[in-house]
């Protein structure tokens, strides 16, 4: 493959340079021609050569986890590997050519030499070292709000799918539990009491239904299930200790069914103690249904809070506490897979301060999704805040590991990053301090084996 001036005119970043400097670039550089599939680089490879890619296309693709995820292209014209002052010591992802392409390569060693010749290329490839610097941090911060949305989500999907199935249980035995009712209100249709005797009855049953039944040990329970299901069974029931459970569960004891059977004067027993077993039941199946709705409520406002849907874009005076419980919420999952304890010390004099919401809640997803991955399995995570006359501070503190003392100075720093490869970019703690610093915050961290702990600190107004 021969290369011409012309040839290196059609690159936009050449375009102006003298015939000289574009001879130099081509005397000194190695031609190469990639088939389809084939790589230029792949991760971990020196990079000791800059790249013009003369004809075709390259895909850019970086490794999370045990798959490769493509974030980018490379078209005809492109300028990719090292560059003059460029510190960049190996690749961090694969390039793969998508169809036949041409590339031009200059090693490294000619960079001293380029300058004398000239000085217009060297400031040419410069302003594309920093254009790529700037798409490069772009990309990365995408990618880093997508892990943390994948992880919020599914999180949030298996939160939701809990409430939502017992929903579908729930309705679905009290559908079938409803078949049953016409051939119970028949049994009952057909009984003759007093209204009186109606009424006693009922004042003791939504007495019990009303107030919450007291908390019993196991043994308690197995005892009192034991005495109500014998004497049920004494009146001619056949199974008599499935309705000793509900009656139990619902705080009604043997003393309170004799006393509604002496209502009664011991007549239909059977029919009246059955069609309240059913009205039990009826009631433990909607109150099921209720928490479960109830429960996707919660989720569903966590998510406008940590998200703050329907608000301004401008800064708002918000309730910390708020925000930090929305993205304990939204962490539930993850907190709960690892048998996390939390720890909640809030004080009651934090006022509301100015912040953009969304960004402060990026901040403690970030905070708090570090402090997991820190610990193992029955950790505890503090979360704790404090007030004086200026600033709001907050704690988060974990049980984890610690960060070594060498390293703990390097953690804000773009791209550091301790977690394995497709687990991090490095630009969580980046991306916090920017956050923080935008609402001239402060944030500092304290750590040794066993109890790491950020401290984050807000103007109560800001200047």
């Amino acid at each position: 493959m021969k290369v011409s001036i012309a040839d290196l005119r059609k690159i936009p970043t050449l375009q102006d340079l003298k015939d000289e400097a574009l001879q130099w670039l081509i005397d000194r550089s190695e031609c190469r021609i990639l088939q389809e599939d084939e790589y230029m680089f792949k991760k971990g490879d020196p990079i000791n050569y800059m790249h013009i890619l003369l004809k075709g296309r390259l895909r850019i693709k970086l490794q999370q986890g045990k798959q490769l995820r493509e974030i980018s292209a490379m078209e005809t014209g492109t300028i990719t590997g090292t560059l003059p002052y460029s510190r960049m010591q190996e690749a961090t992802g694969f390039g793969i050519a998508t169809e036949e392409t041409h590339v031009l390569s200059l090693h490294k060693k000619h960079f001293i030499e380029m300058e004398q010749v000239s000085r217009d290329m060297v400031q040419a490839l410069v302003g594309v070292m920093t254009t790529r610097a700037r798409d490069f941090t772009r990309i990365q911060q995408q990618n880093e709000k997508m892990m943390a949305l994948g992880k919020l989500s599914a999180g949030l999907a298996h939160e939701l799918n809990n409430p939502a199935a017992a929903i579908v249980r729930s309705s679905d035995i009290l559908r079938q539990h409803m078949h049953q009712t016409p051939d119970n209100f028949k049994k009952v249709i057909l009984i003759r009491l007093e209204p009186e005797q109606v009424d006693a009855v009922n004042d003791i049953l939504f007495s019990k239904i009303s107030t919450p039944p007291p908390t019993l040990s196991m043994m308690e329970r197995n005892n009192q299930e034991d005495e109500i299901a014998e004497w049920l069974e004494d009146q001619g029931w056949d199974e008599g200790y499935e309705a000793a459970e509900n009656f139990v569960e619902f705080g009604i004891t043997l003393d309170d069914l004799e006393e509604m059977d002496e209502i009664i004067e011991g007549k239909h027993t059977k029919p009246v103690f059955n069609w309240l077993n059913n009205v039990l039941i009826t009631e433990r199946l909607v109150k099921e249904i209720e928490e479960a709705s109830q429960r996707i409520s919660t989720l569903i406002q966590s998510v406008k809070t940590y998200t703050h849907m329907d608000r301004s874009t401008e800064k708002s005076e918000a309730d910390i506490h708020q925000g930090l419980n929305s993205t304990l919420t939204m962490l539930n999952h993850k907190l709960k897979q690892k048998n996390i304890q939390i720890n909640k010390e809030y004080a009651d004099d934090v006022p509301e301060i100015p912040v953009y919401v969304s960004e402060i809640n990026q901040v403690w997803t970030n905070l708090i999704d570090n402090a997991v991955d820190a610990m193992d399995d029955k950790g505890t995570l503090t979360v704790r805040t404090q007030a004086n006359n200026q600033d709001i501070r907050v704690d988060i503190i974990d049980t984890g590991s610690g960060i070594p003392p060498d390293i703990q100075g390097s953690i804000f720093d773009p791209f550091f990053t301790t977690k394995a490869v497709g687990q991090g970019s490095g630009l969580g703690l980046d991306i916090v301090q920017k956050i923080i610093e935008q609402h001239q915050g402060t944030i500092k961290v304290k750590s040794e084996p066993g109890e790491t702990q950020f401290t984050i600190c807000f103007p109560i107004h800001s200047p």
